[in-house]
């Protein structure tokens, strides 16, 4: 079995072509696309999706994002599997 190799830096795109980035360019970029998504289309574009696995903290915080610095209600989990 072949072994894949893990990215171990982010990656942004620049002109159609993948580029090494820091994670701050990253993280930037990919909150830049979620604001502008959000200000094109409004705050009902954005949903989650949260880890029935994770604890309900991480559950309660991820849900407590969505709703107060996005405005949206779009989240849901699978915890009721």
């Amino acid at each position: 079995m072949k072994k894949l190799a893990r990215l171990e830096t982010p990656l942004v795109r620049d002109g159609g072509v993948l580029r090494p980035a820091t994670w701050d360019e990253a993280l930037d970029r990919a909150a830049a696309g979620i604001r502008a998504s959000v200000d094109r289309h409004g705050p009902r574009s954005f949903g989650m999706f949260s880890c029935s696995k994770a604890t309900n903290e991480v559950n309660y915080l991820a849900q407590k994002l969505v709703r107060t610095a996005i405005g949206s209600n779009n989240i849901d989990s699978c915890n009721r599997t």
